[in-house]
Protein backbone atom coordinates (compact mmCIF):
# COMPACT_ATOMS: atom_id res chain seq x y z
CA UNK A 1 0.00 0.00 0.00
CA UNK A 2 1.71 3.17 -1.22
CA UNK A 3 1.54 6.13 1.13
CA UNK A 4 1.04 9.62 -0.36
CA UNK A 5 2.44 11.18 2.84
CA UNK A 6 5.18 13.78 2.22
CA UNK A 7 7.14 15.94 4.64
CA UNK A 8 7.24 19.50 3.29
CA UNK A 9 9.07 21.40 6.05
CA UNK A 10 10.18 21.11 9.68
CA UNK A 11 9.31 23.89 12.14
CA UNK A 12 11.17 24.29 15.42
CA UNK A 13 14.16 22.25 14.24
CA UNK A 14 17.42 22.62 16.15
CA UNK A 15 20.56 20.61 16.99
CA UNK A 16 20.07 17.59 19.28
CA UNK A 17 16.28 17.98 19.11
CA UNK A 18 15.68 14.23 19.34
CA UNK A 19 17.06 13.70 22.87
CA UNK A 20 15.40 16.51 24.82
CA UNK A 21 17.06 17.23 28.17
CA UNK A 22 20.51 15.53 28.05
CA UNK A 23 21.73 13.33 30.88
CA UNK A 24 24.84 11.77 29.32
CA UNK A 25 27.15 12.48 26.37
CA UNK A 26 29.90 10.22 25.01
CA UNK A 27 32.19 11.28 22.13
CA UNK A 28 34.00 9.11 19.60
CA UNK A 29 36.48 11.69 18.38
CA UNK A 30 38.25 9.27 16.05
CA UNK A 31 35.10 8.85 13.96
CA UNK A 32 33.71 12.33 14.64
CA UNK A 33 30.63 11.12 16.52
CA UNK A 34 28.78 12.06 19.69
CA UNK A 35 26.23 9.87 21.50
CA UNK A 36 23.75 11.76 23.68
CA UNK A 37 21.16 10.28 26.05
CA UNK A 38 18.11 12.24 27.18
CA UNK A 39 16.04 12.01 30.32
CA UNK A 40 12.70 10.15 30.23
CA UNK A 41 10.19 12.15 28.22
CA UNK A 42 7.02 11.32 26.29
CA UNK A 43 5.36 8.10 27.53
CA UNK A 44 8.28 7.65 29.94
CA UNK A 45 10.67 6.76 27.12
CA UNK A 46 14.35 7.75 27.16
CA UNK A 47 16.08 8.58 23.89
CA UNK A 48 19.65 8.10 22.68
CA UNK A 49 20.86 9.89 19.56
CA UNK A 50 24.10 9.49 17.61
CA UNK A 51 25.27 12.71 15.93
CA UNK A 52 28.02 13.79 13.62
CA UNK A 53 30.26 16.28 15.46
CA UNK A 54 31.00 18.22 12.27
CA UNK A 55 27.46 18.93 11.01
CA UNK A 56 25.45 17.84 14.11
CA UNK A 57 23.24 15.68 11.87
CA UNK A 58 21.44 12.85 13.64
CA UNK A 59 22.65 9.45 12.39
CA UNK A 60 20.44 7.14 14.47
CA UNK A 61 17.97 7.13 17.36
CA UNK A 62 17.21 4.54 20.03
CA UNK A 63 14.26 4.75 22.43
CA UNK A 64 14.15 2.75 25.64
CA UNK A 65 11.65 2.33 28.47
CA UNK A 66 14.39 2.69 31.12
CA UNK A 67 16.65 5.65 32.02
CA UNK A 68 20.09 5.54 30.38
CA UNK A 69 23.23 5.26 32.56
CA UNK A 70 26.03 4.24 30.21
CA UNK A 71 27.18 4.69 26.60
CA UNK A 72 30.20 3.16 24.86
CA UNK A 73 31.20 3.16 21.18
CA UNK A 74 32.66 -0.10 19.85
CA UNK A 75 36.32 0.44 18.86
CA UNK A 76 35.81 -0.42 15.17
CA UNK A 77 32.27 -1.64 14.41
CA UNK A 78 29.34 0.80 13.89
CA UNK A 79 27.91 -0.13 17.28
CA UNK A 80 26.97 1.81 20.40
CA UNK A 81 26.47 -0.11 23.65
CA UNK A 82 23.75 1.42 25.82
CA UNK A 83 23.16 0.56 29.47
CA UNK A 84 19.75 1.29 31.01
CA UNK A 85 17.73 0.47 34.10
CA UNK A 86 16.10 1.57 37.32
CA UNK A 87 15.05 0.35 40.74
CA UNK A 88 11.44 -0.79 40.70
CA UNK A 89 10.78 0.75 44.12
CA UNK A 90 10.27 -2.49 45.97
CA UNK A 91 12.73 -5.24 45.12
CA UNK A 92 14.38 -5.49 41.68
CA UNK A 93 16.88 -3.48 39.65
CA UNK A 94 15.50 -3.92 36.12
CA UNK A 95 17.15 -2.82 32.89
CA UNK A 96 18.66 -3.65 29.53
CA UNK A 97 21.96 -3.84 27.70
CA UNK A 98 21.30 -2.64 24.16
CA UNK A 99 23.38 -2.52 20.99
CA UNK A 100 22.54 0.22 18.50
CA UNK A 101 23.92 -0.08 14.99
CA UNK A 102 24.25 3.60 14.14
CA UNK A 103 24.60 2.86 10.43
CA UNK A 104 21.38 0.86 10.05
CA UNK A 105 19.42 2.06 13.10
CA UNK A 106 18.81 -1.53 14.24
CA UNK A 107 18.71 -2.16 18.00
CA UNK A 108 19.34 -5.46 19.80
CA UNK A 109 18.45 -6.16 23.44
CA UNK A 110 21.05 -8.62 24.76
CA UNK A 111 20.14 -9.85 28.27
CA UNK A 112 18.27 -13.16 28.40
CA UNK A 113 16.42 -12.70 31.73
CA UNK A 114 12.99 -11.09 31.52
CA UNK A 115 13.73 -8.44 34.17
CA UNK A 116 17.21 -7.86 32.77
CA UNK A 117 19.78 -5.97 34.86
CA UNK A 118 20.30 -2.30 35.60
CA UNK A 119 23.48 -1.51 33.65
CA UNK A 120 25.51 1.29 35.26
CA UNK A 121 28.77 1.31 33.31
CA UNK A 122 30.21 0.07 29.99
CA UNK A 123 33.76 -0.04 28.64
CA UNK A 124 35.22 -1.80 25.59
CA UNK A 125 38.60 -3.41 26.34
CA UNK A 126 39.04 -4.34 22.69
CA UNK A 127 36.96 -5.45 19.69
CA UNK A 128 35.74 -8.60 21.48
CA UNK A 129 35.61 -7.75 25.21
CA UNK A 130 33.00 -5.53 26.86
CA UNK A 131 33.19 -4.69 30.58
CA UNK A 132 29.71 -4.40 32.11
CA UNK A 133 29.03 -2.87 35.53
CA UNK A 134 25.58 -3.72 36.89
CA UNK A 135 23.50 -3.06 39.97
CA UNK A 136 22.68 -6.20 41.95
CA UNK A 137 19.62 -8.10 40.69
CA UNK A 138 17.71 -7.08 43.83
CA UNK A 139 18.17 -5.50 47.26
CA UNK A 140 17.07 -8.49 49.32
CA UNK A 141 19.09 -8.81 52.60
CA UNK A 142 21.39 -5.86 51.78
CA UNK A 143 19.12 -2.95 50.99
CA UNK A 144 21.60 -0.13 51.68
CA UNK A 145 24.63 -1.75 50.00
CA UNK A 146 22.66 -2.67 46.90
CA UNK A 147 22.30 1.02 46.00
CA UNK A 148 26.03 1.79 46.18
CA UNK A 149 27.54 -1.50 45.03
CA UNK A 150 27.25 -3.73 41.98
CA UNK A 151 28.70 -6.59 39.97
CA UNK A 152 31.23 -6.38 37.18
CA UNK A 153 31.61 -8.85 34.32
CA UNK A 154 33.65 -8.97 31.12
CA UNK A 155 31.62 -10.38 28.22
CA UNK A 156 33.49 -11.64 25.14
CA UNK A 157 32.06 -12.27 21.69
CA UNK A 158 34.06 -12.83 18.48
CA UNK A 159 31.72 -10.63 16.41
CA UNK A 160 29.42 -8.22 18.21
CA UNK A 161 27.64 -7.35 14.97
CA UNK A 162 26.34 -10.93 14.87
CA UNK A 163 25.27 -11.26 18.53
CA UNK A 164 21.76 -12.68 18.83
CA UNK A 165 19.01 -10.99 20.87
CA UNK A 166 18.61 -12.20 24.48
CA UNK A 167 21.81 -14.21 24.23
CA UNK A 168 23.62 -12.97 27.37
CA UNK A 169 22.90 -15.42 30.18
CA UNK A 170 23.28 -15.13 33.94
CA UNK A 171 26.59 -16.96 33.59
CA UNK A 172 27.84 -14.35 31.11
CA UNK A 173 27.00 -11.57 33.56
CA UNK A 174 28.29 -13.22 36.74
CA UNK A 175 31.11 -11.32 38.41
CA UNK A 176 32.57 -10.04 41.67
CA UNK A 177 30.88 -7.48 43.91
CA UNK A 178 32.48 -4.03 43.60
CA UNK A 179 31.73 -0.41 44.54
CA UNK A 180 29.34 1.05 41.96
CA UNK A 181 28.86 4.81 42.27
CA UNK A 182 25.98 6.40 40.38
CA UNK A 183 27.51 9.58 38.91
CA UNK A 184 25.32 12.34 37.49
CA UNK A 185 26.37 13.24 33.94
CA UNK A 186 23.83 16.01 33.32
CA UNK A 187 26.11 19.02 33.75
CA UNK A 188 28.86 17.52 31.60
CA UNK A 189 26.33 16.60 28.89
CA UNK A 190 24.90 20.13 28.79
CA UNK A 191 28.39 21.61 28.55
CA UNK A 192 29.24 19.27 25.67
CA UNK A 193 26.14 20.27 23.71
CA UNK A 194 26.58 23.98 24.41
CA UNK A 195 30.18 23.78 23.20
CA UNK A 196 29.04 22.33 19.88
CA UNK A 197 25.98 24.52 19.37
CA UNK A 198 24.63 27.49 21.33
CA UNK A 199 21.31 27.00 19.49
CA UNK A 200 20.33 23.69 21.05
CA UNK A 201 17.26 23.84 23.28
CA UNK A 202 15.56 20.95 25.09
CA UNK A 203 11.78 20.82 24.68
CA UNK A 204 9.08 18.43 25.80
CA UNK A 205 6.49 16.87 23.52
CA UNK A 206 3.83 18.73 21.53
CA UNK A 207 0.38 18.45 23.10
CA UNK A 208 -1.51 20.25 20.33
CA UNK A 209 -0.79 22.14 17.13
CA UNK A 210 -2.98 24.48 15.08
CA UNK A 211 -2.84 26.84 12.14
CA UNK A 212 -3.87 30.39 13.12
CA UNK A 213 -5.91 32.74 10.94
CA UNK A 214 -2.84 34.80 10.03
CA UNK A 215 -1.04 31.68 8.80
CA UNK A 216 1.21 31.26 11.85
CA UNK A 217 1.56 27.82 13.49
CA UNK A 218 0.96 27.54 17.25
CA UNK A 219 2.37 24.54 19.10
CA UNK A 220 1.41 23.80 22.70
CA UNK A 221 4.22 21.93 24.47
CA UNK A 222 4.03 19.94 27.67
CA UNK A 223 5.68 21.28 30.80
CA UNK A 224 6.20 19.98 34.32
CA UNK A 225 3.67 21.15 36.90
CA UNK A 226 6.37 22.99 38.89
CA UNK A 227 7.90 24.70 35.85
CA UNK A 228 7.34 28.47 35.77
CA UNK A 229 4.74 29.85 33.38
CA UNK A 230 6.27 31.03 30.12
CA UNK A 231 4.66 33.45 27.66
CA UNK A 232 3.91 32.58 24.05
CA UNK A 233 7.11 33.12 22.09
CA UNK A 234 8.44 32.75 18.59
CA UNK A 235 11.11 30.22 17.69
CA UNK A 236 13.90 32.31 16.13
CA UNK A 237 14.54 30.16 13.06
CA UNK A 238 11.12 29.81 11.46
CA UNK A 239 8.50 31.84 13.33
CA UNK A 240 6.81 28.88 15.04
CA UNK A 241 4.74 30.14 17.99
CA UNK A 242 5.33 28.12 21.18
CA UNK A 243 3.31 28.01 24.38
CA UNK A 244 3.53 25.61 27.34
CA UNK A 245 0.98 24.00 29.62
CA UNK A 246 0.78 20.97 31.85
CA UNK A 247 -1.07 17.91 30.65
CA UNK A 248 -2.44 17.09 34.12
CA UNK A 249 -6.21 16.75 34.55
CA UNK A 250 -7.93 19.30 36.77
CA UNK A 251 -10.80 17.23 38.19
CA UNK A 252 -11.84 13.64 38.78
CA UNK A 253 -13.71 13.41 35.47
CA UNK A 254 -11.16 13.18 32.69
CA UNK A 255 -12.03 15.67 29.97
CA UNK A 256 -11.72 13.99 26.58
CA UNK A 257 -10.04 15.46 23.53
CA UNK A 258 -12.99 15.30 21.11
CA UNK A 259 -12.59 17.73 18.22
CA UNK A 260 -15.58 19.61 16.75
CA UNK A 261 -17.64 18.49 19.75
CA UNK A 262 -21.10 19.98 20.18
CA UNK A 263 -20.80 19.07 23.86
CA UNK A 264 -18.08 18.77 26.51
CA UNK A 265 -17.19 15.06 26.62
CA UNK A 266 -15.71 13.40 29.72
CA UNK A 267 -14.68 9.92 30.81
CA UNK A 268 -16.74 8.95 33.85
CA UNK A 269 -16.06 5.88 35.99
CA UNK A 270 -19.39 4.46 37.24
CA UNK A 271 -20.14 1.49 39.48
CA UNK A 272 -23.36 -0.54 39.33
CA UNK A 273 -23.85 -2.45 42.58
CA UNK A 274 -20.94 -4.76 43.30
CA UNK A 275 -19.77 -4.87 39.70
CA UNK A 276 -16.35 -3.36 38.85
CA UNK A 277 -16.23 0.25 37.77
CA UNK A 278 -17.08 0.82 34.13
CA UNK A 279 -15.89 3.72 31.99
CA UNK A 280 -18.73 5.72 30.44
CA UNK A 281 -18.69 8.36 27.76
CA UNK A 282 -20.48 11.24 29.45
CA UNK A 283 -21.13 14.92 28.80
CA UNK A 284 -20.96 18.02 30.91
CA UNK A 285 -23.81 20.42 30.20
CA UNK A 286 -24.07 24.07 31.31
CA UNK A 287 -27.84 23.61 31.75
CA UNK A 288 -27.53 20.73 34.24
CA UNK A 289 -25.15 20.20 37.18
CA UNK A 290 -22.63 17.36 37.14
CA UNK A 291 -22.19 15.03 34.19
CA UNK A 292 -24.75 12.99 32.24
CA UNK A 293 -23.78 9.48 31.06
CA UNK A 294 -24.35 8.60 27.40
CA UNK A 295 -23.09 5.02 26.99
CA UNK A 296 -20.23 2.75 28.14
CA UNK A 297 -16.94 2.94 26.31
CA UNK A 298 -16.94 -0.83 25.95
CA UNK A 299 -19.48 -2.27 23.52
CA UNK A 300 -18.16 -5.81 24.15
CA UNK A 301 -19.46 -7.67 27.24
CA UNK A 302 -16.67 -8.48 29.68
CA UNK A 303 -14.17 -6.03 28.16
CA UNK A 304 -12.92 -2.79 29.66
CA UNK A 305 -12.14 -0.08 27.12
CA UNK A 306 -10.07 3.01 27.86
CA UNK A 307 -10.73 6.09 25.72
CA UNK A 308 -8.34 8.02 23.52
CA UNK A 309 -8.57 11.10 21.29
CA UNK A 310 -11.49 11.52 18.92
CA UNK A 311 -13.69 13.78 16.81
CA UNK A 312 -17.39 14.40 16.28
CA UNK A 313 -18.62 13.99 12.71
CA UNK A 314 -20.97 16.36 10.90
CA UNK A 315 -23.94 14.06 11.60
CA UNK A 316 -23.13 13.75 15.32
CA UNK A 317 -21.37 10.37 15.34
CA UNK A 318 -18.18 9.95 17.37
CA UNK A 319 -14.93 8.64 15.94
CA UNK A 320 -12.44 7.90 18.70
CA UNK A 321 -9.39 5.80 19.48
CA UNK A 322 -8.99 3.60 22.54
CA UNK A 323 -7.45 0.47 24.04
CA UNK A 324 -8.74 -2.79 25.51
CA UNK A 325 -7.55 -3.40 29.08
CA UNK A 326 -5.46 -6.50 29.69
CA UNK A 327 -3.61 -7.29 32.92
CA UNK A 328 -0.50 -8.24 30.91
CA UNK A 329 -0.40 -4.95 29.01
CA UNK A 330 -1.57 -3.98 25.56
CA UNK A 331 -2.10 -7.08 23.42
CA UNK A 332 -1.87 -7.40 19.61
CA UNK A 333 -5.01 -5.86 18.18
CA UNK A 334 -5.84 -4.32 21.55
CA UNK A 335 -5.83 -0.76 20.22
CA UNK A 336 -8.71 0.46 18.09
CA UNK A 337 -10.39 3.30 16.24
CA UNK A 338 -14.19 3.15 16.20
CA UNK A 339 -17.08 5.13 14.72
CA UNK A 340 -20.08 5.08 17.06
CA UNK A 341 -23.68 6.18 16.71
CA UNK A 342 -24.42 9.29 18.74
CA UNK A 343 -27.67 7.86 20.11
CA UNK A 344 -26.63 4.57 21.74
CA UNK A 345 -22.91 4.18 21.03
CA UNK A 346 -23.37 1.21 18.68
CA UNK A 347 -20.20 0.78 16.60
CA UNK A 348 -20.66 1.37 12.89
CA UNK A 349 -17.12 0.08 12.22
CA UNK A 350 -14.00 -0.81 14.24
CA UNK A 351 -10.40 -0.69 13.04
CA UNK A 352 -7.88 -2.62 15.20
CA UNK A 353 -4.16 -1.88 15.61
CA UNK A 354 -1.33 -2.88 17.96
CA UNK A 355 -0.20 0.51 19.32
CA UNK A 356 -1.59 3.35 21.45
CA UNK A 357 -2.98 6.34 19.55
CA UNK A 358 -1.64 9.76 20.50
CA UNK A 359 -3.99 11.97 18.48
CA UNK A 360 -6.77 11.86 15.90
CA UNK A 361 -8.34 14.35 13.50
CA UNK A 362 -10.78 14.07 10.60
CA UNK A 363 -11.83 15.75 7.41
CA UNK A 364 -15.01 14.93 5.50
CA UNK A 365 -13.76 11.57 4.23
CA UNK A 366 -10.82 10.42 6.37
CA UNK A 367 -9.76 9.87 9.96
CA UNK A 368 -6.03 10.51 10.49
CA UNK A 369 -4.52 8.77 13.53
CA UNK A 370 -1.04 9.18 15.07
CA UNK A 371 0.56 6.39 17.13
CA UNK A 372 3.29 5.97 19.74
CA UNK A 373 5.26 3.63 17.49
CA UNK A 374 5.75 6.46 14.96
CA UNK A 375 2.94 5.43 12.63
CA UNK A 376 0.35 7.70 11.00
CA UNK A 377 -2.73 5.99 9.52
CA UNK A 378 -5.47 7.23 7.22
CA UNK A 379 -8.79 5.39 7.71
CA UNK A 380 -11.89 5.80 5.54
CA UNK A 381 -14.49 7.62 7.61
CA UNK A 382 -17.39 5.74 5.99
CA UNK A 383 -16.36 2.11 6.50
CA UNK A 384 -13.12 2.08 8.53
CA UNK A 385 -11.00 0.71 5.71
CA UNK A 386 -7.28 1.49 5.86
CA UNK A 387 -6.30 3.89 3.07
CA UNK A 388 -2.61 4.18 3.82
CA UNK A 389 -0.02 3.80 6.56
CA UNK A 390 3.17 5.85 6.99
CA UNK A 391 6.08 5.48 9.40
CA UNK A 392 7.20 8.96 10.42
CA UNK A 393 10.83 9.98 9.89
CA UNK A 394 12.71 13.27 9.81
CA UNK A 395 15.88 13.27 7.68
CA UNK A 396 15.71 9.47 7.68
CA UNK A 397 15.54 9.20 11.50
CA UNK A 398 12.39 7.79 13.17
CA UNK A 399 10.16 10.33 14.93
CA UNK A 400 7.14 9.95 17.23
CA UNK A 401 3.95 11.93 16.43
CA UNK A 402 2.21 13.23 19.56
CA UNK A 403 -0.24 15.74 18.02
CA UNK A 404 -1.93 15.92 14.63
CA UNK A 405 -4.20 18.52 13.00
CA UNK A 406 -5.85 18.67 9.57
CA UNK A 407 -5.39 22.22 8.26
CA UNK A 408 -7.02 21.77 4.84
CA UNK A 409 -7.76 18.86 2.49
CA UNK A 410 -4.48 17.06 1.88
CA UNK A 411 -2.45 18.92 4.56
CA UNK A 412 -1.49 17.96 8.11
CA UNK A 413 0.47 19.56 10.90
CA UNK A 414 2.18 16.92 13.03
CA UNK A 415 3.71 17.69 16.43
CA UNK A 416 6.44 15.35 17.66
CA UNK A 417 7.77 13.99 20.95
CA UNK A 418 10.86 16.22 20.62
CA UNK A 419 9.00 19.54 20.29
CA UNK A 420 9.07 19.96 16.51
CA UNK A 421 6.17 20.54 14.11
CA UNK A 422 6.06 18.92 10.66
CA UNK A 423 4.12 20.46 7.77
CA UNK A 424 2.97 17.49 5.68
CA UNK A 425 1.01 16.71 2.52
CA UNK A 426 -1.23 13.66 2.21
CA UNK A 427 -2.09 13.76 -1.50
Amino acid sequence: MTSPFRLLRVLGDRPFAEVGQPVLAMPDEGRGLLAVAGEPGFAGMSTVGVYGIGNLACRAVLRTRFPVHALAFHPTAPLLAVGTGEYDGGYFFDGELLLLNWETGATTSLIEHGFGRQVLGLNWFDEQALRVLMAPPDDWKNEREAHVEGHVAVVRRPDWCAVAPRSLTSADLAGPRVPAPRPDGRDAARRALCALSPDWEPRRHVLAVELLLDGAVLATLDREENDPERPVRTAPADGLLIQHRTSAYVDRHERLRIRYGSRDYVNQARRAGRKPKQHWLSVRSPERPGVQPLFPFSWEPGETHFPGPGAETADGDLVHAGTVYNGHGLQPGGSFVVRRAATDGAPRWVFHTDHVATDLDTDRETAYVAYRDGGILAVDLRDGALRWRHQLTVAGVPAVPTALTVTEPGRLLVGTADGRVLDCATT
